[in-house]
């Protein structure tokens, strides 16, 4: 009986040694991206290229590396995916800031490391040149823009600084736009408006020009709903007599007709 307790004893010894010892295998390997450890930033400008690459460190054998742009599968050559991979990131662009690039294990994909591309370029503002207004309405300029780092917006009026008027002006901005919106807009409001956005790379300013034009007289409904109802009495008024008329004229013939017979 204790020989038997004995050979469970050293079996479930065995089977716990094997079983702790697997999950070290799997978790054993580390993933670098050009030298480092863990996630990162990686700072760039516009037109440059940057290399990126991901090698597995203390692996027990050959491993298959993915990448991945945001959520797409790159794709990669055969030669290479084993160990080392390195994807080329060309042309880098504006729209590139904030693309992240992952690096996995294809056995253990929760084994990763990503890069996050950090774009760094000057404001780039867009927006309609030019805006024509009737006196009394509503206008919204708006000033797009892009940038990195983010820019601080402001508006002027003919060179110089826009007095806002309370009730008449508004501004309005989020990390896309700046937003000058003027209420019942009147002739003193025409003029260039500049949109100036100061960053730590640069100033960029857009001009937005706004025509004021006089408003448009407005017809009078009440009279013409008026004058349509006389002209369309007097029109039914005078069908009514000229019938009555035209039955008179009736009546006067068949009596002739009526006599001549006598």
């Amino acid at each position: 009986m204790a020989w038997k307790t004995s050979s469970l004893m050293q079996m479930y010894r065995f089977l716990l040694l094997v079983i702790l010892s697997l999950p070290h295998e799997m978790t054993s390997s580390v993933l670098t991206v050009n030298g480092k450890t863990e996630n990162y930033i990686l700072d760039t400008e516009p037109g440059l290229e940057e290399s990126l690459n991901c090698a597995v460190q203390n692996h027990t054998r050959e491993e298959e590396l993915l990448w991945y742009r945001e959520d797409g599968r790159v794709d990669l050559k055969s030669g290479n995916k084993i160990n080392s991979s390195s994807v080329c990131v060309t042309s880098i662009s504006e729209n590139d800031n904030g693309i992240t690039f992952t690096c996995k294990l294809r056995r253990n994909q929760s084994t990763s490391i990503s890069v996050v591309l950090n774009v760094t370029f000057p404001p780039l503002l867009s927006g309609d040149d030019f805006q024509t207004a009737e006196e009394g309405s509503d206008v919204k300029l708006v000033c797009n823009v892009k940038s990195n780092p983010q820019a601080q917006m402001m508006w002027y009026k003919n060179s110089g600084f826009l007095n806002l008027e309370k009730k008449h002006h508004q501004i309005q901005q989020t990390s896309e736009y700046l937003q000058l919106s003027i209420t019942k807009v009147k002739k003193s409001d025409n003029g260039t408006y500049s949109c100036i956005a100061n960053s730590l790379i640069e100033t960029k300013t857009k001009d937005f020009h706004l025509i004021v034009k006089d408003k448009a007289p407005s017809v009078p409904i009440e009279p013409i709903i008026a004058a349509c109802i006389v002209v369309f009495l007097t029109l039914l008024f005078g069908l009514i007599a000229r019938r009555k008329r035209m039955m008179k004229l009736c009546i006067k013939d068949k009596d002739l007709q009526s006599r001549t017979a006598l």
